[in-house]
């Protein structure tokens, strides 16, 4: 029983903010089984997995591959170790004629020739070019096989807990292996860390050495879609793959389609899937970054209260059916000074009807020193006080 309003915050008491409620209108029916190894639908912004099927089940990435070379390739521009204007000397490995590339996709490059990394990241993104994935790994790192130990280190920082990297393209290798929600999470980094390179998914076609090659993502050209990304691949081993990013209002999904049969599957399997997370879910934004959600009791500090909020803007995936979608918090119990900022204090759950749909940390919005001594030492007699009541 709480006898005291110093005892109000106690970390298991619910506290139910009524003002996040949506009225939804139509019952969700089960996503469509697709004709695929496996699948992933994702909500970019919270991260939701919408729908999904042998998600962790490990399989050839093929030319998907390439979204992880774009991103090592990024990260290495971001940190100054590379320059866009850098001239890259085309190695024999690298060639286009090279029999290792034979009826793969290239950029055209040609042996002894220096090309800048600009154009060897357009010829990896939209040409999806095997001979730009190698000249950009040696550049980098000397070899493919050491480019590979970034990539592969990128993947564990990322959390694609299944994935493991031998080459820098996709060609089948023995244990080259990811799974549908590793490509997931892949493409949501791509987006949210690389936003400008991501532009360049986009692009349908690019030109050089007099050759232009288009890129092979169907859906771009797709009129009724509205997609902007991300990558194809296909090997004997792996089928055809699709990883395809979307926008409808404020709504961004990621789709991940894993050894379909044909080019046409592929494509028509992300669409069906893609067009079912649209119509219906939705992405809200019930709480944003910095706002004050409650100013708790604090103990031994130049100030009796703290204010907790979140620290980072919260979108929250919802079904279009009908339900009340709320906010709950609870605050830890006898909060002490000093408090940073951004200091864990709590926890936010959002809650659908009995099911709590996604969780983020409660965090202190200010930093409160640590009182003097007179501060402390009535704070003490306070607290003592008040545990005879507990």
């Amino acid at each position: 029983m709480l006898r005291s309003s110093k005892n109000f915050f106690k970390y298991f008491l619910l506290i139910i903010l009524s003002i996040f409620t949506y009225s939804l209108q139509a019952i969700v029916p089960k996503a469509p089984g697709l004709a695929a190894k496996s699948y992933v639908l994702m909500d970019f912004h919270s991260g939701k997995i919408i729908a999904e099927h042998n998600p962790d089940m490990q399989v050839a990435p093929a030319s998907l591959t390439k979204m992880m070379t774009g991103y090592v390739v990024s990260a290495e521009l971001e940190a100054g170790r590379i320059s866009l204007d850098d001239e890259v000397l085309i190695s024999a490995n690298a060639y286009a004629q090279n029999p290792v590339f034979k009826g793969s996709s290239l950029m055209w490059l040609e042996v002894g020739k220096r090309v800048k990394v600009e154009e060897l990241i357009k010829g990896l993104i939209v040409s999806s070019g095997n001979d730009a994935a190698v000249a950009l790994a040696e550049h980098i790192a000397g070899s493919e096989s050491a480019f590979t130990e970034l990539m592969n280190h990128h993947a564990a920082k990322l959390g694609l807990v299944n994935t493991q990297f031998e080459n820098a393209h996709g060609l089948s290798a023995t244990s080259h292996k990811t799974t549908a929600r590793d490509m997931a999470l892949l493409g949501q980094a791509l987006i949210r860390d690389f936003p400008e390179e991501y532009k360049l998914y986009k692009e349908r076609s690019y030109k050089y050495n007099g050759i232009e090659t288009p890129n092979r993502h169907p859906l771009l050209s797709d009129p009724t879609m509205m997609v902007d990304g991300i990558k194809t691949g296909h090997t004997e081993e792996a089928g055809y793959c699709l990883v395809s990013s979307a926008m409808k209002g404020n709504m961004r999904l990621i789709s991940v389609v894993m050894g379909t049969d044909s080019k046409n599957s592929r494509k028509t399997e992300s669409k069906k899937i893609l067009s079912h997370g649209f119509r219906f879910y939705k992405t809200v934004k019930p709480l944003q970054a910095g706002k004050e959600l409650t100013r708790p009791r604090i103990w031994m500090g130049e100030k009796d209260q703290v204010s907790l909020g979140i620290a980072e803007d919260i979108y929250v995936t919802i079904p279009n059916n009908n339900g009340e979608l709320k906010a709950h918090f609870v605050v830890e119990e006898d909060l002490s000074a000093p408090i940073n900022r951004g200091q864990r204090a709590g926890k936010v759950f959002f809650v659908l009807g009995d099911e709590t749909v996604a969780e983020y940390p409660l965090v202190a919005l200010e930093a409160i020193e640590e009182a003097g001594f007179f501060g402390r030492t009535a704070d003490s007699v306070s607290r003592w006080f008040d545990s005879l009541f507990d």
